[in-house]
């Protein structure tokens, strides 16, 4: 079996049984931090990698992806998911080359979204939706890898926050091939038993970036899986950013104490 074949198997054994934590970093730094915190998988951040570059997340490119996933998944001995985004392209079959693209970087899956970035029309119409996770399936198939194909419906990211809706998308991308089932943004009890009740026994994953639930509560309800998107990015942004403005503002440097010691964290590597 390859290092990436042992991989795929760990991951695909996390989602079986209880809900584990799959956070997101943006780089390989902050993607070995997290497994020194004890982690057993992690998901990387299009938004968080696009920020370090000087780029809005939707303003990414393939090669840049691509780039980074082998970047992640070389600095770490975790299975890694990938935000793959809506696959680079429109067309089902484009979306499953570049499918077949990503899952040569050694990643243990990936996510495809529904989202067109068209704010007229945010949502891929359903049956070009799910030809597109049809697509992503038979090319996952293909390579012979066996990630983890999870499909997503943005409805709650892309202004269209309908549960009903959401919820026949992920039941049509499940039965299109998708091993886990996702919709961003979803934040009441009743919408997580929605779809955790409509799409079983498939495992969900729950995005948590605001602190309205634990670990132990999503687990209650049925998820199997939990990220956190570019949260964790935000987080350093946010103290980076406060940091500096005061500098710029005050003259001051109150915000430099009791920082962590980064260094000694990859000294022994």
């Amino acid at each position: 079996m390859t290092e990436q074949d042992d991989r795929v198997d760990a991951f695909r054994r996390l989602h079986d049984v209880g809900c584990f934590v799959m956070p997101n970093p943006w780089d390989a730094g902050s993607a070995l931090a997290l497994e020194q915190s004890g982690f057993e998988a992690l998901a990387t951040t299009s938004a968080g990698y696009a920020w370090t570059l000087g780029l809005a997340d939707n303003q990414l490119l393939l090669d840049q992806t691509l780039e980074h996933l082998r970047a992640v998944v070389g600095a770490v001995n975790l299975p890694v998911n990938a935000d793959f985004q809506g696959g680079f392209a429109d067309d089902p079959e484009q979306v499953g080359t570049n499918v077949k693209l990503a899952a040569e970087t050694g990643i243990a899956g990936l996510s495809i979204e529904d989202s067109t970035g068209d704010a007229a029309e945010p949502l891929y119409e359903f049956e070009l939706a799910v030809d597109r996770i049809r697509a992503a399936r038979r090319a996952i198939d293909a390579s012979g890898t066996g990630i983890v194909l999870t499909g997503r419906s943005e409805g709650f990211v892309a202004g269209r926050p309908d549960i009903d809706e959401t919820i026949r998308r992920l039941q049509a991308y499940a039965e299109a091939g998708a091993d886990c089932l996702y919709a961003p943004r979803i934040g009441t009890v009743a919408q997580i038993s929605a779809i955790v009740a409509a799409v079983s026994p498939k495992p969900v994953n729950l995005l948590v970036n605001a602190p309205f639930i634990t670990v132990s509560e999503a687990a209650s309800l049925g998820v199997r899986r939990i990220s956190v998107g570019g949260t964790l990015a935000r987080t350093a942004w946010s103290g980076f950013l406060q940091a500096a403005q005061e500098i710029a503002d005050e003259g001051t440097f109150s915000r430099f104490e009791e920082l962590p010691d980064v260094e000694a964290r990859f000294s022994t590597r």
